[in-house]
């Protein structure tokens, strides 16, 4: 089963699942211009500008119609480590371990099984943060509006750690989302960051008790989101609890993005920054070359694939492209090698294709891709792409 979301909501593609008893993996990627929250009559911005990607994705897993474990695409720990908060515990494996526990795109859920095992938290926390996990993924896929979905059935997610019915946790998500909506327009992204700006107004107003918890938590770093996990509330009771200070203009909401933009240039950007393509087609090899040291970059390209992952822990690009079709070793095994490397961990990685097919975007997603590339490509659709991934500091 695969689709757009213009074809078939979001609701009745679980309802589907449900109903089917389905075992297996819910892929779910954002358009290129969506816009995920919502804002009548707006085009508005996109909230996700300070991610590696312009296409957010989430990964369901369900068993016989239930489900097991949602997550962002991202494939990283930090949303775990903010549940974990509470407990006073971080996800801290080594990289053997980490190599280990991997699986698709489910570190997240592999680390919290880790956790367990070692009796680092108990199995009702577990589950816990779980639930929490999953409505947090729902929330987001249900004021999803424009994107891309496929579902395949397969063997189901191991160990099962718990499950939690399809019905149920819907009704709670979307029961969030039209309490969401009531929000707009001072709140708009659980991503915003909430700043204290009139603190004599708010000592006025509220307790001093109240205004020193305010001022820690909105403290201009912290995502409306992250407050959500640190404090164990879902995101709309603490988007309500902060919505009067943010009408009388006593708190303000400062988008993620912008304060990227603002940050000094880190000392790496002195250098030039390396680009490396990996492309069995001499021709490409070429072009990509010529076009970015045109434009300032180091870059370097290599038509032998198993030449190039000898060099590349020695040419530390700062972005890499890689071909998707290559004899002995093609684009989607060098991408899941080199993430199982720390050093390239968070390299953005694009591949590159001759077709735009839905499911090798899901594959290359899968294997910790960043992005892609269709063949045929022109020199500024390369340089735009180099700019985007290059011209702003990793998280």
């Amino acid at each position: 089963m695969q689709g757009n979301l213009n074809e078939i909501d979001i609701h009745s593609i679980f309802q589907l699942i449900e109903l089917g008893q389905r075992t297996g993996l819910l892929f779910v990627e954002a358009d290129s211009n969506h816009h995920s929250y919502f804002r009548p009559g707006w085009d508005g911005v996109d909230y996700y500008a300070c991610s590696h990607s312009d296409r957010p994705s989430w990964y369901v897993f369900f068993l016989n119609g239930q489900i097991i474990y949602a997550a962002s695409g991202d494939n990283s720990l930090s949303r775990l480590n903010d549940y974990l908060h509470q407990y006073q515990v971080q996800v801290q494996l080594e990289q053997h371990q980490l190599d280990c526990l991997k699986t698709f795109n489910t570190l997240e859920y592999a680390s919290l099984w880790k956790l367990l095992e070692e009796n680092v938290i108990n199995t009702t926390q577990v589950r816990s943060i779980i639930r929490s996990l999953v409505y947090e993924t729902l929330f987001d896929l249900l004021n999803l509006q424009q994107g891309s979905f496929i579902f395949e059935v397969g063997s189901a997610l191991v160990p099962q750690l718990t499950t939690l019915e399809i019905a149920p946790a819907l009704s709670h998500a979307i029961k969030q989302v039209k309490n969401w909506k009531l929000l707009y327009p001072y709140i708009q992204s659980p991503e915003q960051i909430p700043v204290v700006t009139n603190i004599a107004n708010l000592r006025s107003w509220l307790p001093e008790v109240t205004v020193n918890k305010l001022q820690h938590w909105a403290d201009g770093k912290t995502s409306l989101r992250r407050l959500a996990r640190y404090l164990h509330r879902d995101i709309v009771t603490v988007a309500k609890a902060i919505h009067p200070y943010v009408q009388q203009g006593w708190v303000q909401l400062v988008d993620a993005s912008k304060l990227l933009t603002d940050k000094p240039p880190s000392p790496q950007q002195s250098r030039k920054q390396c680009v490396l393509c990996i492309d069995d087609a001499i021709a490409i090899c070429s072009a990509v070359q010529q076009t970015l040291q045109a434009q300032g970059y180091e870059a370097i390209a290599l038509s032998n694939p198993l030449e190039a992952l000898g060099l590349i822990f020695q040419l530390k690009p700062d972005l890499i492209f890689c071909d998707l079709v290559m004899p002995e070793l093609d684009g989607y095994e060098i991408c899941a090698m080199l993430r199982h490397s720390r050093a390239f961990r968070l390299v953005p990685i694009v591949i590159l294709t001759a077709k735009e097919e839905f499911l090798d975007r899901v594959r290359a997603t899968i294997v910790g891709a960043t992005d892609y590339l269709t063949k045929p490509f022109g020199n500024n659709e390369l340089v735009i792409l180099v700019e985007k991934y290059l011209n702003y500091p990793r998280l």
